[in-house]
C-alpha cells in the first residue's frame, strides 16, 4: 500500500480485491450514516413524545418554535443529516490531520448550523427558499414551478453551507492522481449531481403537510406521522447518499457534496 492510500504495484490480485472491498464498505459507511442519525433522530423525537411543550429556556424555544418549523418541520431532521455528514467525514480515514479535522469539524458544523438557525429556525436556508418562491409566485409564476423554485434555492445555500463544512474538514482531498483539468471536471459533475441531489431532497421535504405528515411539533408525533416522516426523509436523502457512496467508491475520499 503506498502512502496515498492507492494499492502499490506490486499488490497481489487478492490484497487489491481486499481492498477494494474494503473502500466499498467504507463508501457506504460514510453515505448512510447520515440517513441513519436522521432517522435515528425522528424515533428518538417519538419515543419521547418531545414536542414543543417540553421544558426548554424560553430564549431557546422562541429560536425554534413558529412559522418555518411549522411549515417545514423535517427540515430539523435534514439539519441532522448535514451535521451527521460533517461529523461521518471527519472520522472516515483520509490524508487530513487531526487538527485539520477537529477545527474543520468545528468551523464546519457552526456554518451549517448558522445558516439553518439564525437568526431562527430555517435560518437563510429556509427563507431564501420561501423568498423566492413566493415572489416568483406573486410575479404571476405558477405555483409548482414557483415552488421548485424555492426549493432550489433552500437546497443551493444548505448544499454550499454542507460542501464547505466537509472542504474545512478535509474530505476534498483526494489521494488518485489526474490531471488539473479532469480533476476540476469531475468536482464540478459531482457538485452539480449534489445540488440536483439535494433540490430533489428539499423539494420533497417542503411536501410533507401535504403528505399527511400531522401538526409536529404542536403536539407528539403518533405512530403514522412518524412512518410518513421516516419514508419521506430516506426517499429524499437516498439520492444524495447514494451520490456520495458512488464519489467515495471512484474517488477513494469522503467526498464534499
Amino acid at each position: 500500500m503506498s502512502r496515498t492510500g492507492v494499492p502499490s504495484v506490486g499488490m497481489g490480485a487478492g490484497a487489491a480485491d481486499d481492498y477494494a472491498s474494503s473502500r466499498g464498505r467504507g463508501a457506504w459507511t460514510v453515505a448512510a450514516t447520515p440517513l441513519l442519525a436522521a432517522i435515528a433522530a425522528l424515533f428518538a423525537v417519538f419515543l419521547t413524545g418531545f414536542d414543543q411543550r417540553a421544558a426548554m429556556p424560553p430564549d431557546v424555544a422562541n429560536r425554534f418554535y413558529g412559522f418555518f418549523l411549522d411549515r417545514y418541520p423535517l427540515f430539523a431532521f435534514a439539519l441532522v443529516y448535514g451535521l451527521a455528514r460533517l461529523l461521518t467525514v471527519a472520522l472516515a480515514p483520509g490524508r487530513a490531520s487531526l487538527a485539520r479535522r477537529l477545527i474543520g469539524l468545528v468551523l464546519g458544523s457552526g456554518l451549517l448550523l448558522g445558516a439553518s438557525l439564525h437568526p431562527t429556525f430555517g435560518g437563510l436556508v429556509l427563507r431564501a427558499g420561501f423568498g423566492t418562491g413566493s415572489g416568483a409566485f406573486l410575479n404571476g409564476m405558477p405555483m409548482a414551478l414557483a415552488y421548485a423554485l424555492g426549493a432550489a434555492a433552500a437546497a443551493g445555500l444548505f448544499g454550499l453551507a454542507m460542501g464547505l463544512g466537509t472542504f474545512l474538514v478535509g474530505g476534498a482531498r483526494r489521494p488518485v492522481a489526474r490531471s488539473r483539468m479532469r480533476t476540476l471536471g469531475s468536482a464540478l459533475l459531482f457538485a452539480l449531481a449534489g445540488f440536483l441531489a439535494l433540490w430533489f431532497a428539499a423539494g420533497l421535504l417542503g411536501l410533507a403537510r401535504d403528505a399527511g405528515f400531522g401538526p409536529w411539533p404542536r403536539r407528539p408525533l403518533d405512530a403514522r406521522d412518524a412512518l410518513i416522516a421516516a419514508g419521506l426523509i430516506t426517499a429524499a436523502a437516498l439520492p444524495h447518499a447514494l451520490l456520495v457512496a458512488l464519489r467515495g467508491r471512484t474517488s477513494g475520499s469522503a467526498g464534499t457534496g
